[in-house]
């Protein structure tokens, strides 16, 4: 029998929010979702992800990078980056990258770097 894969539900509400939870320097792109929960790093899991001004959510199959606890230097929020592990996931991060024409190059922190 197959294990199941959790489902994670990502909403970004603005370009703002998912510029600082977007991931370019991962192979296929990735997000950053903060939460409380933890899973091991390489775990699978499925995204939910809805985009700015989209109706329908992105189903994207992707895997835990890493992990930023609770506490971490910097003041980075706690959560999981997660990195699109679909063949066709580069399709997903150019459609991310769309909707951050001109913040990519920013200076401006983000949750992940």
């Amino acid at each position: 029998m197959s294990e199941e894969v959790p489902i994670i539900n990502c909403a970004y509400s603005s370009e703002s929010a998912l510029y600082m939870a977007y991931m370019p320097f991962l192979t296929n792109g990735g997000l950053f979702v903060r939460t409380l929960q933890s899973y091991p790093i390489g775990s699978k899991v499925v995204l939910l992800v809805n985009l700015p001004n989209e109706a329908e959510a992105y189903r994207v199959n992707a895997k835990v990078a890493w992990v930023t606890p609770r506490g971490s230097q910097g003041s980075k929020p706690p959560g999981l980056g997660f990195q699109f592990i679909d063949p066709d996931s580069r399709n997903f991060a150019n459609k991310i990258e769309t909707h951050l024409a001109g913040m990519l190059k920013s200076s401006q922190m983000t949750d992940t770097m």
